[in-house]
């Protein structure tokens, strides 16, 4: 991911820039932590790291229930499957 800057406030704050609180699942009310290595970068995470960050394609996850068969599914998808010579 490439840097992203921005601009601290005077009383010390700074925007997270939505793409970090995108992946990191922040939303409004959200407590972060800050680690500071001893080569000098910050990381950031959610305060309760016991939830990863949501799954972009978790809402996708399930069966889809369509009431057709598979051949019809792909007949949709693919084309008519003419190779029979029909």
């Amino acid at each position: 991911m490439a840097a992203m800057p921005t601009t601290m406030t005077s009383k010390g704050q700074v925007t997270i820039p939505k793409r970090v609180r995108d992946r990191l699942g922040l939303k409004p009310g959200s407590q972060v932590e800050f680690d500071l290595n001893s080569d000098g970068y910050v990381i950031i995470r959610p305060a309760n790291d016991d939830h990863p960050p949501p799954n972009p394609f978790a809402q996708f996850k399930g069966i889809l229930k369509t009431g057709l068969t598979t051949d019809e599914m792909m007949e949709i998808t693919r084309g008519r499957d003419d190779s029979d010579g029909l």
